[in-house]
């Protein structure tokens, strides 16, 4: 049903998205788009070893991507490599095959579980995420000693 889709849960997360903006010299950063709808996530990190130390995103998302990227935001400090990825893999299999929830810091993107009945909406959802996993990996690339060379 629609109405769980939209929960107030989601439109408040929606409503309040933090560290939303650029990083002036970020380590690493990356773009999604959801074809399907136009929806679009910029992130920008800052690395310190294998986890997040500074984070800001650029959102014109739809509620459901907007509510993702509001987790992201809100827990993305001192993440590490691992747990944005796990973090993005669970959510993907939540999402499109009906699995559980991210766990740990993520675990609030459990309210987005009735999203798996739309699959159309799927893409928007999971941008923030996967657009986190990209910029980390290319901050990685850029700082460590093989990438450097």
């Amino acid at each position: 049903m629609i109405d769980d889709l939209y929960s107030a849960k989601v439109l408040a997360l929606a409503a309040n998205l933090p560290r939303l903006g650029r990083l002036a010299e970020p380590d690493g950063s990356a773009e999604r788009v959801s074809k399907l709808c136009g929806s679009r996530v910029t992130v920008d990190v800052m690395l310190d070893g294998d986890r997040v130390a500074d984070f800001a995103q650029d959102v014109k998302a739809c509620a459901l991507g907007q509510a993702s990227a509001s987790v992201l935001g809100s827990h993305v400090i001192g993440a590490s490599v691992h747990e944005l990825e796990s973090a993005r893999d669970q959510f993907r299999a939540m999402l499109k095959l009906g699995g559980s929830p991210p766990d740990g810091r993520f675990s609030d993107l459990a309210m987005l579980a009735p999203v798996k009945d739309y699959p159309a909406r799927h893409a928007s959802t999971l941008l923030a995420f996967e657009a986190v996993c990209e910029a980390v990996r290319r901050a990685m690339a850029r700082t460590s000693p093989a990438g450097a060379a």
